[in-house]
C-alpha cells in the first residue's frame, strides 16, 4: 500500500523499515520509538521524501546512512524529535528555583569568586530558558554581586534557531508575569502582529548550543542547577539510568535537578534527595 502526497506516491512503512528507523533513532539521540509511533514516524519521514525527492523509504534510509555531510540526518532528527513547550509550563520548578534554590545559593555564597551555573538540557525553542532567565535575572537584582550563567541545549537544529531569534506567537507568553511582560518582551506590530519578540536583554542572558544528551557532557566547570523536563519520558529504562548518573555526576553538590511532572526517577539507582515531586538535590 503507498502514501500519497502532493501527487507523489510513496510505500508506506513497513514494520520491517519502522525497526531501522527506529535503532538509528535510538542509536543516536537515545528516543525509544515504541511501535505505535509508526503512523506518526510515516508522516513525518514523507515530508523528509518529498523534501529529498527521494521515492522510498529504503532508498531514503541508504541515503541516511551514508551521508557523510550529516546534513541529512540533522533533518531527519529535527522531524522525529517532539518538541512542545511554553513560558513558565509546570511553574512550580520556578517557584522553587526563587524561594528555596537561589536562597539558599545566596546563603552559601555562591556566586561570588564562581558564576551559578544553570542549564536547560532540552531547551526546545526556547521558552524554559527564557523563562528561568526572568526568575533569575529578577532575583539576582536584589542580591548585588551574584554571578550567573545560563546555558540552553537542544538536539534539534530547528528549534534552536527559533530560540535564538525570541520570536514567539502572543498565545504562548499567556502565563507570563505582567512585570516580565513589559520589561522583556515586544509586541509585534503589522506584518508581526499576533507575534512576539524578547528583548535583547533577555536573550542576551542565555547561550544556546546544540547537544546531544547521549554524547559525553562537554562542561569543564560542575553545574549548580540542571532542568531536563519531559524527556526522559521518550527514553527506554536503560537510557534514563545513563542520564540520571550523568547528571548527578555534572551537578556540583548540593546542586539540583529538576524532571517534568508527568516523570519519576524513583525506579532508578542514584543518590539524589527528594526535594518535591520532581525535583531533587545532590547531596
Amino acid at each position: 500500500m503507498a502514501s500519497n502526497f502532493n501527487g507523489v506516491s510513496y510505500q508506506r512503512l513497513t514494520d520491517g523499515l519502522f525497526q531501522k528507523f527506529s535503532d538509528l533513532v535510538y542509536e543516536k539521540t537515545g528516543i525509544f520509538l515504541k511501535p505505535e509511533k509508526k503512523e506518526l514516524l510515516n508522516a513525518r519521514l514523507g515530508k523528509r521524501l518529498r523534501a529529498t525527492g527521494i521515492e522510498s523509504f529504503n532508498e531514503y534510509y541508504e541515503y541516511l546512512v551514508n551521508d557523510r555531510s550529516g546534513a541529512e540526518l540533522v533533518q531527519f532528527i529535527d522531524s522525529v524529535s517532539t518538541n512542545f513547550t511554553s513560558f513558565f509550563r509546570e511553574n512550580s520548578h520556578f517557584e522553587i528555583l526563587d524561594s528555596i534554590v537561589l536562597p539558599a545559593f545566596v546563603k552559601e555564597g555562591r556566586g561570588k569568586n564562581k558564576e551559578i551555573l544553570f542549564w536547560s538540557s532540552a531547551s526546545s525553542s526556547g521558552e524554559e530558558p527564557y523563562t528561568m532567565a526572568m526568575v533569575v535575572a529578577n532575583f539576582v537584582n536584589q542580591h548585588a554581586g551574584t554571578r550567573y550563567r545560563i546555558m540552553a541545549t537542544d538536539i534539534s537544529s530547528k528549534v534552536l534557531a527559533q530560540a535564538k531569534s525570541g520570536v514567539y506567537a502572543e498565545e504562548r507568553i499567556a502565563k507570563v508575569p505582567k512585570p516580565f511582560l513589559k520589561k522583556y518582551f515586544q509586541k509585534g506590530v503589522g506584518n508581526s502582529e499576533g507575534y512576539v519578540k524578547v528583548k535583547e536583554e533577555l536573550r542576551r542572558m542565555v547561550h544556546f548550543d546544540h547537544f546531544n544528551l547521549m554524547g559525553d557532557f562537554p562542561w569543564r566547570e560542575a553545574i549548580d542547577v540542571i532542568f531536563c523536563r519531559n524527556v526522559m519520558i521518550y527514553f527506554n529504562r536503560e537510557t534514563q539510568q545513563e542520564l540520571v548518573s550523568k547528571f548527578y555526576q555534572a551537578l556540583t553538590p548540593g546542586g539540583y535537578l529538576f524532571i517534568g511532572h508527568s516523570e519519576s526517577i524513583s525506579g532508578l539507582k542514584h543518590n539524589f534527595v527528594q526535594i518535591d515531586a520532581t525535583a531533587y538535590q545532590k547531596k
